[in-house]
C-alpha cells in the first residue's frame, strides 16, 4: 500500500473541455502536462489518472503517459469511481487534482503532505483563500486537494445527495463536524482577483501561451508565474475582468 498517491480526476464536464485536454502546448497535451506536474511532487508515491466510462478510453490513453496507470469506471458517480480506483492503487491518503488545472504547482502539493504529516488526525487538508473559500475553487488553478482514504471511504457510504457524489470530496470537507479538516492559507501572492491560470476559455488558453512562451517547459511554479505577471499588468487587469464575468454565469 502506498502512503500517498496522487490522482489526477481526467472527468471533463463538458464536450469543450473533453477537447481542451487534447489542446498542445508546447508539443504536449494539457492532461499531460497537468500529469508531470503532479509527478514532479516529491511526497507522492506514485501518481494514476482516473476517468469516466464517457470518457474515450483509448484517446485518453494516448495522451497520458505510458508510465502513468489509467483507471476507467462506468457511471456518473465520482465519489464511487474513486473509492473503486482505491481498490485497484491502494493507498493511506490521496492528492487529487482536476485534470484541467494546467498550472498546478508540485510545491503546493508537497506542503499538503507534509501537513497532513504533521496533523495526524486530519481526514482532508485543503488552501483556503483570504475569503475563506476553498482555494482549489479559484481561477487561480494551482491548488491541489489531500484527504485520508479511510475518510472518503466513510464519506462513500454515507453520502446521498446526488451533487455530493459528483463532486468527490464534497461531502467530507463540507462536514467539520464529523470529519477533521485542516486548512492551509493560501499564498498571499497568487490569492488575488488579478490571477486567473484557469485553461477553460479561447482567452485563457492565449495566456497560457504567453506564459509558456515567456517561462519556458521548466519554470512554472507558482512563484515565478506571479512575478511574471505582476510585470504584465494589461494581462492582469484581463484575468480580473474574466474573473469577474465567470464568477457571475
Amino acid at each position: 500500500m502506498l502512503k500517498h498517491l496522487g490522482i489526477v480526476e481526467a472527468c471533463f464536464r463538458t464536450p469543450k473541455s473533453r477537447s481542451n485536454a487534447a489542446r498542445r502546448l508546447g508539443g504536449r497535451s494539457l492532461i499531460e502536462w497537468v500529469i508531470r506536474r503532479v509527478t514532479d511532487s516529491i511526497r507522492l508515491d506514485g501518481v494514476i489518472v482516473v476517468a469516466s466510462g464517457s470518457e474515450d478510453g483509448d484517446v485518453l490513453r494516448r495522451l497520458v503517459p505510458s508510465d502513468v496507470p489509467v483507471f476507467i469506471s462506468e457511471g456518473q458517480d465520482a465519489l464511487a469511481r474513486f473509492c473503486r480506483a482505491l481498490e485497484r492503487y491502494p493507498a493511506e491518503g490521496v492528492v487529487r487534482v482536476r485534470g484541467e488545472n494546467l498550472f498546478v504547482d508540485p510545491g503546493l502539493i508537497d506542503r499538503l503532505v507534509t501537513t497532513a504529516e504533521a496533523q495526524p488526525g486530519c481526514d482532508y487538508v485543503s488552501y483556503r483563500s483570504r475569503d475563506g473559500r476553498p482555494a482549489i475553487q479559484s481561477p487561480a488553478s494551482v491548488y491541489a486537494e489531500w484527504f485520508r482514504v479511510a475518510a472518503l471511504r466513510e464519506a462513500n457510504r454515507a453520502a446521498r445527495d446526488p451533487a455530493e457524489r459528483e463532486q468527490v470530496t464534497q461531502y467530507l470537507s463540507s462536514r467539520p463536524e464529523k470529519f477533521r479538516i485542516c486548512q492551509i492559507p493560501a499564498p498571499q501572492a497568487i490569492d488575488r482577483d488579478d490571477v486567473r491560470l484557469l485553461v477553460d476559455i479561447e482567452e485563457d488558453w492565449d495566456h497560457a501561451l504567453m506564459l509558456y512562451e515567456a517561462l519556458g517547459p521548466d519554470h512554472w511554479d507558482w512563484q515565478r508565474v506571479v512575478g511574471l505577471l505582476d510585470h504584465q499588468p494589461a494581462m492582469r487587469n484581463r484575468m480580473a475582468a474574466l474573473n469577474r464575468v465567470h464568477a457571475q454565469a
